[in-house]
């Protein structure tokens, strides 16, 4: 049942910098419209992935400085997206608060877990045999995720269990993310008004 105090959790974020120009639009109860447009295609892929699976409704557009590197672009687009879900969170009222997945990818297998707690945590177990994905340096991946878990003001925990292919994993853990994304934010007059002893999250 969706809680009766459910509003429209959308957020809209802007960050221009000396190196990237980024705007970031997010809906939670989502319809499936995402436009991503980042400069880094692999990055594009692994964003629509996001969006789709976590049924959320995502615009990002980005104009960075990928002819010094792409780290500027990914971290910031990290930032931005952690603080468009803060923002459509609101007060949190009614969430689920926790959510997890598992998702396969072929012969790979992810596992993200989410607390919707307020408190800033990144755990990230896995390794990458290849440098780079298409256009995407694979040390990026850990980065991107901690930028998201700091500004979504988040603990998450990711872990590649196992897996060969690179591809295959960074895949698993965009879509496990936003499986389990997608059950900590949905609202219920079944949950807690709000599901913390502390009274606030």
């Amino acid at each position: 049942m969706v809680a009766s105090s459910t509003t429209d959790r959308k957020g809209s974020i802007q960050r221009v910098t000396n190196e990237t120009n980024i705007s970031v639009q997010v809906g939670l109860d989502g319809s499936d419209s995402h436009n991503i447009q980042t400069g880094i295609g692999f990055m594009d892929h692994m964003l629509d992935l996001f969006a789709k699976h976590g049924q959320f409704d995502l615009e990002i557009t980005c104009s960075g400085d990928l002819n010094v590197d792409e780290h500027h672009t990914v971290e910031d687009i990290g930032i931005c997206l952690g603080q468009a879900f803060h923002q459509a969170l609101g007060d949190k009222s009614h969430i689920s608060r926790y959510g997890h997945a598992y998702v396969p990818m072929d012969e790979a297998l992810a596992r993200a877990v989410v607390d919707l707690s307020g408190r800033f945590t990144l755990y990230f177990s896995g390794e990458f045999d290849r440098p780079t994905v298409g256009d995407l340096p694979t040390e990026l991946v850990q980065h991107f995720w901690y930028s998201f878990a700091e500004h979504a003001h988040c603990t998450l925990h990711i872990s590649i269990l196992y897996g060969i292919n690179t591809h295959h994993k960074i895949e698993a853990i965009f879509k496990s993310v936003a499986r389990a994304l997608h059950i900590a934010t949905r609202q219920s007059d079944e949950n807690a008004k709000m599901p913390s002893t502390k009274g606030i999250l």
